[in-house]
């Protein structure tokens, strides 16, 4: 490690100069280019560990997984040996401090974010929206606001959307239309990220950027390495999460000039997926944030094949370059070919072009800012072989660095406090409920329920007896009737002889 700044390695030249990238202009961003299978997880390993060696904190994506050797000692063969050598390196194994993350929580420790700290032009991208449905996402994102709704994970969204809809005539009348198709694709959208694994992304704790930024109790930077295996099947997901980070150190980090040593360098590997299919102002934001944030004494870093994957309104922020080989068989690939060489200082003693397409694997193209701020003359460099190993570390090896963590207890256990679920479900639960009735209006209710009840008893009773009177005369008048009647006949029938008698002359005589 050099006292000014980290050693890429030697030019391969007679004077053998030193290619060091000065602490002091590590701020001014860079690129780390090449085709696949030339050295360009090799060289961001030396370089990370450089940079950690100093003290400066390291934010890395581990794409392919082989990243996460540099948190073990390496072993290297002699031919390693030799070229360290040669550039008067003492290499002694060594790993360096890392922490392992994961947006997954799988590899590393989980990352976390908020809906509202993601913000809608971020989601609005993660969702893939058009414009209707990002300017209803607004929306959304305003009457929450409005309302003093917190929007933390998915159910809170969710719910959110549903409460936008359900009051869809009112909210369009003052923010304007709110169609249920656009509410609808973005619930869809959110369904999607469900099922690539994403909900655990957002919630809380949500990340602190202070956890980046650590240094280990020997004075390293501790160097965070994201798992990006599983991550990089999700493209948009893994370029929206570096997106936001890198927009979360922006905005948060004080201006700080130019350090000495830079607070946190960034490498960001696959960097073309950042601004493919990216609209208009979200590229303008990239570029906002790479041009501003060097101030902040945060430098990025892109890793990717090709510098013509990266917008020139960004190529040109880049001032340390380190160019791997490139292949150049297609039309494509020899217009990327050409300008990449055109990017760089010319050498005279070379072909920048010719130089590039004939380098092997562990050699590179570098120029790197002096202690002036100008680029160096491009060379032909062999890059600085890594203290740690080369090649991924074991399952076994990931879990002891982990329960050796120091944000462990931070981040491993989700927390879920109350936020716009919680709120919005508790009012439709209230609005179902019966109102509940208090002091003498509820005593009136009753006496008057108690009232009625005796009433309707008293006359029930009064029924009953008017009943058993009416069944009781009944019986009487059927005694009576069962008596009189026979004699009535009988009178009758004496009445009716002696009538005839007397009409017939055959009256008795007395």
């Amino acid at each position: 490690m050099s006292d000014t700044g980290v050693l890429v390695g030697q030019a391969d030249s007679a004077d053998k100069l030193p290619q060091i990238l000065l602490y002091g202009r590590a701020n001014r961003h860079g690129l780390v280019a090449g085709a696949t299978g030339t050295g360009k997880t090799i060289t961001l390993q030396s370089i990370a560990q450089g940079f950690a060696d100093a003290g400066v904190p390291v934010f890395a994506a581990d794409v392919k997984g082989d990243l996460s050797g540099i948190a073990a000692a390496g072993a290297p063969n002699d031919k390693i040996l030799q070229r360290a050598k040669d550039m008067g390196v003492d290499l002694k194994p060594e790993a360096a401090p890392v922490i392992f993350w994961d947006l997954f929580g799988k590899k590393g420790h989980p990352i976390r974010t908020t809906i509202s700290e993601m913000g809608p032009l971020l989601l609005a991208r993660l969702l893939e929206l058009n414009d209707t449905q990002e300017g209803v996402l607004n929306i959304v994102f305003h009457v929450a606001d409005k309302q003093g709704l917190l929007l933390l994970d998915l159910a809170d969204l969710r719910a959110m959307l549903t409460h936008v809809s359900e009051n869809a005539k009112d909210i369009s009348a003052q923010y304007g239309a709110v169609s249920p198709a656009s509410i609808a694709t973005i619930q869809r959208g959110l369904l999607q990220l469900e099922t690539q694994g994403a909900d655990g992304f957002f919630g809380e704790p949500a990340l602190k950027l202070a956890d980046l930024m650590r240094t280990a109790p020997d004075g390293r930077g501790y160097i965070n390495l994201l798992a990006g295996d599983k991550l990089i099947e999700s493209p948009r997901l893994y370029s929206t999460f570096l997106l936001w980070l890198m927009s979360e150190l922006f905005e948060e980090l004080p201006e700080v000039g130019d350090p000495e040593k830079p607070k946190l360098v960034f490498f960001f590997d696959e960097a073309h997926l950042l601004f493919k299919e990216a609209s208009p102002a979200l590229l303008e934001k990239i570029e906002q944030v790479v041009r501003l944030i060097r101030s902040k004494g945060v430098g990025i870093y892109f890793v990717t094949q090709n510098p013509a994957d990266i917008p020139d309104t960004v190529l040109a922020q880049l001032g340390n370059r380190v160019q791997h080989a490139l292949r150049a068989y297609t039309p494509a690939e020899q217009k990327g070919l050409k300008a990449a060489a055109q990017s760089f200082r010319p050498n005279p003693a070379f072909d920048t072009e010719d130089a590039i397409q004939n380098l092997g694997v562990g050699e590179a193209l570098v120029s790197l800012l002096d202690d002036r701020g100008r680029p160096t003359v491009t060379e032909k460099t062999l890059i600085r072989p890594p203290a740690s190993r080369f090649g991924p570390v074991t399952d076994a090896e990931r879990a002891a660095i982990r329960a050796g963590s120091p944000v462990g207890a931070t981040y491993d256990m989700p927390v879920d406090r109350e936020s716009a679920y919680e709120i919005l479900a508790g009012r439709a639960g209230a609005a179902q409920a019966p109102a509940p009735e208090t002091g003498s209006s509820a005593g009136e209710k009753a006496a008057a329920k108690a009232a009625e009840q005796a009433a309707r008893a008293e006359a029930r009773q009064h029924e009953l007896e008017e009943k058993e009177r009416a069944r009781a005369t009944q019986q009487t008048i059927k005694a009576v009737t069962s008596v009189a009647v026979p004699i009535i006949r009988s009178m009758g029938i004496m009445l009716g002889k002696e009538l005839l008698r007397g009409m017939m002359g055959n009256t008795r005589r007395r």
